[in-house]
């Protein structure tokens, strides 16, 4: 008698779905990442969700600028850009402007995995701990004051755009007519408005402002435009010198006397008077000489 053949199809599970995905789970142990379903699931752009998947991944310190981003994705700077707005507006990635070592200002990024939880405070270093026969005697000690944490509110802000000089703000907001990626927020004018006043100040023109902003722009801005025309701003130009008054008489001016007076002279043609310098002949007597001259040269 022939061997049985089983060659009908195996029952699918009880539990399985009949259609859309079917997971095959794997437990991992190493380099993995945890995402909440509110962010992959996120409706809206999938490049969005993926540089925030991509930013989860990433260690600490490690450059989350559009310039590292675009050098990681194949999407360009617009759509990256896009993304990083978009997780901003969501509460999932903040930036916030802190003062460091030295008084330098520089702006810090921080990715919740929760949307509204707060920044982290950075550790402080240990300090060794001495050994039992190096252990000084425990004394009473009052209580420590926690130190009130950094925030957002305590770096400089831009002044209003209502007290910045309106020639300073139309010069800036007409920068795109003659480079379209020179499109500036209020607040990039409302903090390159003073810069713009002391050029002004210093006797330069709207017109040569602007084509110092514009003259020589990398081709690819990468960055802020704000950040270039502050850095071109950075310094005003001297002012225009003001013209050397004349030098004052030392003593009082003495009033114009009236003309010399020409002595009087005889004249060595027709013995008249007249006055002049160096005598000889007087005017119609030069006069008869040299149309006769004239005459008897032609």
């Amino acid at each position: 008698m022939a061997e049985p053949q089983f060659n009908a199809p195996t029952r699918a599970d009880a539990g399985v779905p009949t259609s859309g995905v079917i997971h095959v789970r794997t437990r991992l142990t190493a380099d993995f990442t945890v995402i909440a379903n509110a962010l992959a699931q996120r409706r809206g752009s999938a490049v969005t969700i993926g540089v925030a998947a991509y930013i989860s991944s990433l260690p600490d310190g490690t450059p989350v600028s559009i310039a590292a981003l675009c050098e990681h994705f194949t999407e360009g700077e617009i759509l990256i850009s896009r993304a990083l707005r978009e997780l901003e507006s969501a509460g999932y990635l903040e930036r916030r402007r802190e003062r460091g070592p030295g008084g330098a200002i520089r702006t810090r990024t921080y990715f919740y995995d929760v949307p509204g939880g707060g920044a982290p405070t950075p550790p402080r270093p240990r300090k060794p701990r001495p050994s039992a026969a190096q252990e000084p005697p425990a004394t009473p000690t009052a209580p420590l004051t926690p130190e009130p944490e950094a925030t957002a509110d305590a770096c400089p802000t831009a002044p209003p755009l209502a007290d910045a000089d309106e020639q300073a703000i139309t010069i800036l907001a007409s920068l795109r007519i003659l480079d379209p990626r020179l499109i500036l927020s209020h607040r990039d004018v409302a903090e390159l408005a003073p810069a713009v006043s002391k050029w002004l100040a210093a006797g330069v023109g709207p017109a040569q402002i602007t084509r110092a902003l514009t003259t020589r722009l990398p081709d690819r801005l990468l960055t802020r435009p704000a950040r270039i025309l502050a850095f071109r701003l950075g310094e005003a130009p001297l002012p225009v010198p003001a013209p050397a008054a004349p030098a004052a008489p030392v003593g009082p001016a003495a009033p114009p006397g009236p003309p010399p007076v020409l002595p009087w002279r005889t004249c060595h043609g027709c013995d008249r008077a007249f006055r002049s310098a160096t005598g000889g002949r007087c005017r119609d007597c030069r006069a008869a000489a040299s149309g006769e001259a004239l005459r008897a040269a032609c």
